[in-house]
């Protein structure tokens, strides 16, 4: 009945003709001041309003700071701090302190896509707009379960800035705003045209990279259109090209390394040479003898450290002034990229019955690039494609005391996967023949094996007839229709009364297509050791939103905010109210204390409720294994004795699932201390409820082991044949020697997450009359709790410095620019706090990288400049105890130093 009454009122203000003002954001509307990455007074503007619209709020005010802190990232500083893309930008965020899986995971569900993780809680959780609407996610679901936007494929000839507002903001802009809002502004309005060409290259080898960019912008009494073409390419980075991570003995102990070719009894694990080790692996031309193994080390140099990848994009924005009161306006913006990815080659492993031994064997079998042909053989290719349009009204009414825009947008991602694999079947037949029954066990039953075939190398016509060429498609859009209102309601004392009215109807949807042989179901004629998820799914929201921006005194300012979306799709939510409130109180001009407090939600993410069943492979601690043998489960010893490899999980989506609900604290101050000197202290707090994730494995294995053994880790009695013991144990399969076969997954709302940090800024400009200008600054966050609890009964971990998370619990950035006359330069750079070690006895080092750059101005249309990132060649910190590839953390980048030169050229 409250919701009811609620909404009858805001439906009722949205319909007042005296409602109503600019859209968020509308880089048509309004250009913004530019900044390094702070917040800076609207004088520094160029545009020729005295009040803009910031990230985070619908309202038109004269100050950007606000009652909750925004970061500002220049089209100049993504330049002159040598970023080629708009996700490195944001890497050098301090509150990106969370880990994501990247272009350096070639195992993963995403290689090609770049994400950005503020606080920590994931991809998902931080809303990415472009000109302050929402555009499509990446078609692929990061790490096979939920939808993020991808960053790396934005041109950025087309940024003229990104604002990052930190805190929740789901009042204003609705689901996905728990840990804040990055709102990347494109260029408009702009006069003249400009050429830009960059080079460059790596100091370590491989990496060349070239961009074009042209943008420029013309104008009338009654128009104006800007646009941006940008042409760019780079060359791959392969494992080969990095010597301390190109074969399986860089890592600690010699690393785990592979075995290349070998046949072993199953009873006895005898190696059954035929012609003996040494002359069996010489015919290998990369297989070495080890022991009494003949091994392959050579995976980690074949695979891609970075793809390669060519982009073409372009972008036009226009508008056309209709009348004094009324504009029209649109923008496209496109991309087309091809990207070339090479994973770590495949292995044939089998465990068969094998008459000509009476006994069942096992079998292995690694493949080099030179038996099919070179890595080019088994490079996947990903084809993407963006379309995003927007167009729009907007005007005046009232005298101009209130203002209006409409607009109706459409963004659209499109993705083709294609890759070549070994045939599962024909790979079988090639080295076993027909399989002639099973055996008691389930195991398959062979003639014998062809050992001829098994330890000699192929040729890459064999390859060819052993693989097939793999398929696979994805797609993902958004359409969304906007009014939004707002202007002064009335006067106080202190002021007047800002509000702003907000309608929105939106649509999403996704499908992914993968090829049907890489989907569980199709052993027979699928491709070999590939899994994927496939899903297709659609839904409707409709919201409105109110916001109000209150003077209470001379020096102190209220807003309050609040918003209603319905959902219409197969989930359970139905609809959700999320409100905010901020205060900022200046007791005198260079002094800010603000605050504020706000409730967030997320809206089941679509392929967490529509992925249809997949599977993948995972190592395993199989707890009840450890306590059955008298080992406890929390030691190291448990960690070797358990460990399963390889296990297969299965996995679906689920439509049960509710929103995720949050809520976001900030407390903080901004203080002018002189002219251009100023620095900025924020706290902050999320909590988010209800998240969304799948079954930890450590937490399955805990319970099934627990419902097994008929107690806990504690000694407490556990009823075996409860129906919670019942479902566990059924998501758990094992084989008849008790090994585990595979276990299922699925998507539940979690308990609780919770963070809570500081965020620290200071800046200094000066000027000199002989040594030139100088722009300095510096950016610190820190972590200083992150907690964790997956069910409601569960305790509550602290996940801040677990190593399971790796996520940083510390992050720094530092910049200083000079200029002078003809001349400019910069200095900035990045620490990243320790981590965990893998074994958890102690932390990494800090991680420091410096990126430098020097300009010169040729004449007054050209210029000239180095760019040199990682200065000092910086790799990752040393952790001995990190025994698999890449033998470290891939959180760090194995690039090493980068030297670009650029040349620009502007035409008027």
């Amino acid at each position: 009945m409250e919701r009811s009454r609620l909404s009858s009122a805001l439906i009722a203000i949205l319909m007042l003709p005296a409602a109503g003002a600019a859209f968020a954001q509308d880089s048509n509307t309004e250009a913004a001041p530019q900044s390094s990455q702070e917040t800076v007074d609207v004088a520094d503007s160029t545009d020729h309003f005295d009040t803009v619209i910031v990230t985070g709020s619908r309202i038109k005010r004269a100050e950007i700071e606000g009652p909750a802190p925004i970061t500002i990232i220049s089209a100049a500083d993504i330049e002159k701090q040598g970023y080629s893309n708009v996700y490195d930008a944001l890497g050098s965020l301090t509150q990106f302190t969370g880990s994501v899986q990247n272009e350096f995971d070639q195992t993963g569900f995403t290689p090609n896509a770049s994400f950005l993780n503020l606080r920590g809680l994931g991809p998902g959780y931080q809303l990415v707009l472009i000109n302050g609407r929402r555009t499509a996610d990446y078609p692929l679901p990061y790490n096979s379960s939920s939808n993020a936007v991808n960053l790396a494929n934005i041109p950025t000839a087309a940024v003229e800035r990104i604002e990052i507002l930190s805190g929740g903001a789901s009042a204003i802009y609705g689901s996905d705003a728990i840990t804040g809002v990055v709102n990347i502004i494109l260029k408009n309005n702009y006069e003249g045209d400009q050429f830009s060409l960059r080079a460059g290259t790596t100091s370590r080898g491989g990496g060349d990279s070239g961009r074009l960019q042209w943008f420029g912008g013309k104008g009338g009494d009654a128009f104006n259109v800007t646009y941006a073409l940008e042409v760019s390419a780079r060359e791959e980075i392969l494992g080969s090209q990095r010597g301390f991570m190109d074969s399986a003995l860089d890592g600690p102990a010699n690393g785990p390394r592979t075995t290349g070719v070998g046949l072993f009894s199953g009873a006895t694990g005898q190696n059954l040479w035929p012609a003996g080790l040494e002359t069996t692996c010489a015919r290998f031309e990369e297989f070495e003898v080890a022991g009494n193994s003949c091994l392959y080390n050579g995976h980690a140099a074949t695979q891609s450290v970075r793809n390669s990848d060519r982009n073409l994009a372009g972008y036009v924005a226009g508008t056309w002034y209709l009348d004094d009161n009324t504009q029209a306006y649109g923008q496209i913006n496109v991309s087309d990229s091809r990207a070339t990815l090479v994973p770590r080659m495949e292995q044939w492993t089998k465990v068969f019955g094998d008459l000509s031994l009476n006994a069942y064997a096992f079998a292995v079998r690694s493949f080099a690039p030179s038996e099919i042909g070179g890595v080019d053989a088994y490079a996947q290719h990903y084809d993407e494609t963006t379309f995003d349009a927007t167009a729009g009204l907007r005007g005046s009414m009232l005298d101009g005391r209130f203002s209006w825009d409409a607009t109706l947008s459409h963004s659209r991602y499109e993705l083709d996967i294609n890759r070549r694999m070994f045939l599962t079947q024909a790979l079988d037949e090639y080295f076993l023949g027909q399989e002639l029954g099973r055996d008691a066990q389930g195991r398959p039953i062979y003639a014998g094996i062809n050992t001829d075939r098994l330890f000699n190398p192929l040729d890459a016509d064999t390859y060819r007839s052993l693989s097939t060429a793999v398929h696979s498609e994805a797609e993902s859009s958004v359409t969304q229709g906007t009014l939004v209102v707002s202007g002064d309601l009335f006067e106080l004392p202190a002021g007047a009364v800002g509000m702003a009215a907000l309608l929105e109807g939106a649509r999403q949807s996704y499908e992914l297509t993968p090829d049907s042989r890489t989907l569980p179901g199709n052993p027979g004629s699928g491709s070999f050791n590939l899994v994927s998820t496939g899903g297709e799914g659609k839904r409707n929201r409709y919201a409105f939103g109110l916001e109000f921006s209150v003077p209470l005194t001379s020096q102190l300012k209220a807003s309050l905010a609040g918003r209603y979306d319905k959902y219409d799709d197969a989930t359970a939510v139905d609809d959700a109210f999320t409100w905010s409130t901020g205060l900022e109180w200046r007791p005198f001009d260079s002094l800010l204390v603000r605050g504020s407090y706000a409730t967030s939600f997320r809206a089941p993410d679509m392929h967490y409720m529509y992925a249809s069943s997949s599977a993948f492979y995972i190592d395993i601690v199989d707890e009840f294994r450890c306590r059955a043998n008298g080992v406890d489960p929390t030691s190291t010893t448990c960690n070797t004795l358990g460990v399963q490899p390889s296990v297969a999980g299965f996995r679906n989506g689920s439509t049960a699932l509710e929103e995720e609900k949050g809520t976001s604290t900030t407390l903080g101050m901004v203080w002018d201390i002189i002219d251009d000197l100023s620095v900025s202290l924020d706290w902050y707090n999320i909590k988010l409820e209800g998240g969304v994730s799948d079954i930890s494995v450590r937490t399955l294995m805990r319970e099934e082991a627990a419902c097994r053994l008929g107690t806990d880790r504690a000694g407490n009695a556990v009823a075996t044949d409860s129906p919670y013991c019942v479902s566990v144990m059924s998501l758990v399969r094992r084989n008849g020697d008790g090994s585990i076969a595979n276990y299922s997954s699925f998507p539940i709302n979690q308990a609780m997450q919770e963070t809570s940090g500081v965020d620290v800024n200071w800046r200094y400009k000066f000027e000199t009359a002989r040594l030139g200008d100088f722009n300095l600054g510096l950016g610190w966050s820190h972590v200083l709790d992150f907690e964790r609890q997956e069910f409601a009964d569960s305790a509550i971990e602290d996940t801040r410095d677990d190593r399971g998370f790796f996520n940083f619990r510390s992050r720094m950035n530092w910049s200083a620019a000079w200029s002078r006359g003809d001349w400019n330069a910069n200095v900035h750079g990045y620490r990243w706090g320790s981590l965990p070690k893998a074994d958890g006895s102690d932390r990494t080092a800090p991680y420091l990288v410096w990126n430098a750059g020097i300009g010169k101005k040729i004449n007054e249309r050209a210029s000239l400049g180095l760019q040199v990132n990682n200065l000092f060649d910086k790799l990752a910190p040393r952790d001995d105890s990190y025994t698999q590839y890449p033998y470290f953390n891939p959180t760090y980048s194995p690039v090493g130093r980068e030297v670009f030169v650029k040349f620009d050229y502007k035409f008027n």
